[in-house]
């Protein structure tokens, strides 16, 4: 049975919020006391405040854009040496730009959009990598995280995005690249940051990072927060969650260290499914090249207060040991368990009988999940390095075995047809509203059931794979990766026309070559080649796979997808090793997807196709300028999409063959950089470019392209405090950041200005 996600009380952020004001309080006061009649007399900023993330740090380079090496033992060689494209998203930038979830986050790395959940995808996190669905390939400190998600970052130190097939790295999927979320970790020394959030639209934002070394080699680490807003520029929208993430470490400093941490994040909000897609003219019946229209006001939300909610949970508990075998040998083993869970009943604004166009109206069309994802892996480690045949070898090997499972039901909403929509102001009992003038308030007259019947998904993968870095000369380094998987996924499915059992087994080799030449110490140039597997059934029940498990229509063996990638780049480190370059052309080529051929037959002959180009730089380029910005070109291309089908498998007229990829926006562009003026202050600020982006294959809908702009000031107030006023979105742009492919996109945020008051001790 799906676990129906139990209500969290309304009191649990604003409790949380509560302990955390009276720990800065106690914590800080005398020390507070003290630093208000100091004067910082430093002008390096060597301690970070705690603004919307939780930071801390006091090494010379915390602060840095810049970053030289990836968390993961995976990654053989510093990254000026890594024959692909990484970007490490740094602890300073999550901090500067206010970034409060992965999306956020992300917002800086050009050549990544996210997908709307809907069409049997859950809501949640959903980023496309140079145009493939990656919603699930992100990692948390190297092990997949699995489960539908809208992750938060209050316990992430940092985030890096590898570009490219990646399932060498990280087993199924991959296809476009990964994510890896890096924790926040016990470190062998006492700090205390804290920090409050007030802004605009209500939003109060709270967060305390807290690490106490308790013996000479042991050490606790605690990380809270409680975030609660409403969204600019939408009506009736809000967001209320709460997280608590205490970790603790023995051996710190010893060959022995252990590592035990516990991560909990729950949710409770008012969910927004966005704007309808309008119609190009009032004859229309079917969709041309059309943008969403929100009948004369961007605020207006066409959901229902009395219906709509979205709760969700996650709950993940981590047990590493690590033991340096000798000065060039470590073995490591992680166990981890997670769960993770949501529950909703959310409105979708649906114009499929062209209500819009006859009568000015929108249908309410209700969406809901239930679904529960627990996952158990084991990942054992072996990395260093040694020399043979006159080569020196940077190597790590491991093996994977994980266990998941998948429990999707939901909600019988009734009614929930399809009316014509004559009548609008709440019209067929809440089902109608009014394109221009929604009203949330609406009262809801129907049905709202808990629905047992769902699917059952179990699968489990093993996995071998090893990496080396082979110094051939000092100016020539071959860096060469493979993995072997097996992925077994089986799912049952109860309804009341009977019960179904689809099973598939996989077995798959992936692997990666990369030639380096470094011209000069601080540069490189490379060329490489990468693969990844998509097996069927690969998201184990939380969305919607390309290649899914056979479900009695017509098939050839479902095989699993492979994607494949060609690219050559080139890699600098300049005004004194401070400021990283990167440029990189490549060709991503996805050659056997699961594609209609007939009425009902599917077969793996598919091909879709990316050419594009990189760019990025991170560091500074003065002591006192910072700069992180990339630009990424994607010409992407359905080569053959096989034939126009239903849901029911049944061929339709038309062809998709030469459009563009969904969630593929040609030109995106990202910049965010800041320039401290004295010792004391800081100024900064970003700008975000991202070209129209499809939502089908068939080119029929699209958001618009957009620019948003962001300022940012920080201020030492004090010795141990700071004050950060951020403002997002400068512009008040109203513009869609996640496109649906039939009915709707979502609307982003507006002009949001937040002011953040750091503690740090």
């Amino acid at each position: 049975m799906s676990r129906h996600i139990t209500k969290t009380p309304n009191s649990s952020p604003r409790l949380l919020a509560s302990a955390i004001g009276v720990a800065i309080s106690a914590s800080s006061v005398a020390h507070m006391a003290q630093a208000a009649e100091e004067t910082e007399q430093k002008g390096e900023r060597n301690s970070i405040s705690l603004g919307a993330t939780s930071i801390t740090g006091q090494e010379q380079d915390a602060t840095s854009y810049q970053t030289e090496n990836a968390s993961s033992q995976k990654y053989t060689a510093p990254l000026v040496d890594t024959p692909r494209s990484v970007t490490v998203v740094p602890a300073q930038v999550l901090k500067d730009t206010a970034a409060t979830s992965l999306q956020d986050a992300l917002r800086t790395v050009p050549g990544i959009t996210f997908g709307a959940g809907e069409g049997g995808n859950p809501q949640g996190d959903r980023p496309f990598i140079r145009g493939f669905d990656a919603q699930g390939d992100t990692y948390l400190d190297g092990v997949r995280d699995t489960g539908g998600q809208s992750r938060e970052i209050f316990d992430i130190e940092s985030i890096e995005v590898s570009k490219g097939p990646n399932s060498s790295f990280g087993g199924r999927g991959s296809a476009g690249g990964s994510l890896n979320l890096v924790s926040k970790t016990p470190q062998a020394r006492d700090f205390l940051n804290g920090g409050f959030t007030y802004g605009s639209d209500q939003t109060r934002r709270y967060a305390l990072d807290v690490n106490r070394q308790f013996l000479d080699s042991a050490a606790f680490r605690l990380n809270l927060m409680s975030h609660e807003q409403n969204v600019a520029g939408r009506d009736a929208v809000n967001y209320d969650r709460w997280g608590v993430a205490p970790s603790l470490t023995f051996g710190l400093g010893t060959p022995t260290r252990v590592n035990l941490s516990y991560y909990h994040m729950e949710s409770n909000d008012l969910p927004d499914s966005g704007i309808p897609y309008g119609y190009s003219s009032a004859a229309a019946t079917a969709h041309g090249h059309d943008k969403p229209t929100d009948g004369g006001d961007s605020s207006n939300f066409y959901g229902l207060k009395d219906r709509d909610f979205r709760k969700t949970r996650a709950d993940i508990s981590t047990f590493s040991i690590e033991h340096d075998l000798n000065d060039n040998m470590t073995i490591k083993n992680t166990l981890r368990h997670g769960s993770t869970g949501q529950d909703y009943v959310l409105t979708q604004p649906d114009d499929s009988k062209l209500n819009v166009n006859q009568f000015g109206t929108v249908w309410r069309r209700a969406n809901s999940r239930v679904s529960t994802t627990t996952t158990t892996t084991n990942q054992t480690d072996l990395f260093g390095s040694f020399q043979a045949l006159g080569f020196k070898h940077s190597y790590s090997t491991g093996l994977e075995f994980t266990g998941e499972e998948t429990r999707v039901s939901g909600y019988t909403v009734s009614p929930n047809t399809n009316p014509v929509c004559t009548v609008a102001g709440g019209g067929k009992g809440g089902q109608c509203t009014s394109l221009s003038d929604p009203n949330p308030n609406d009262a809801w007259t129907g049905s709202v059931a808990r629905n047992y019947m769902g699917t059952n998904t179990k699968a489990t993968s093993r996995a071998a794979y090893v990496f080396d870095t082979i110094e051939l000369d000092p100016q020539w380094l071959l860096n060469v990766g493979l993995r072997y998987d097996t992925f077994d996924t089986v799912a049952n499915t109860n309804a009341a026309t009977g019960r179904t059992k689809l099973k598939d087994d996989s077995q798959f080799f992936n692997w990666q070559a990369g030639l380096v030449w470094k011209p000069m110490e601080n540069g490189s140039i490379y060329t490489s080649y990468a693969t990844s597997a998509s097996p069927a059934g690969g998201l184990v029940g939380e969305g919607v796979d390309s290649n899914a498990i056979p479900t009695g229509i017509n098939t050839s063996d479902m095989k699993p997808e492979e994607t494949v990638n060609y690219e050559l780049g080139t890699k600098w480190d300049l005004f004194h090793d401070r400021l990283s370059l990167t440029a990189a052309v490549f060709r991503t080529e996805k050659k056997n997807a699961r594609i209609l051929v007939n009425s009902n037959t599917y077969e793996n002959a598919g091909e879709s196709r990316v050419d594009g180009l990189e760019l990025s730089a991170s560091g500074k380029l003065t002591e006192q300028w910072q700069v992180f910005a990339g630009y990424s070109y994607l010409k992407s291309e359905l080569v053959d999409p096989g034939k126009n089908g239903n849901r029911q498998g049944v061929v339709t007229a038309g062809s998709n063959k030469g459009n563009e990829m969904p969630n593929t926006p040609k030109h995106s562009f990202s910049l965010w950089t800041t320039y401290d003026i004295t010792s004391k202050l800081t100024v900064g600020g970003g700008a975000f470019y991202v070209d129209d982006v499809y939502g089908d294959p068939a080119n029929t809908v699209y958001v618009p392209s957009y620019t948003r702009y962001d300022a940012m000031a920080s201020y030492k107030l004090t010795k141990n405090v700071d004050l950060q006023l951020n403002v997002q979105n400068l512009t008040d742009k109203t513009y869609y950041d996640k496109a649906y492919g039939a009915h709707f996109a979502n609307q982003a945020a507006g002009r949001t200005a937040l002011l953040t008051t750091s503690f740090h001790f």
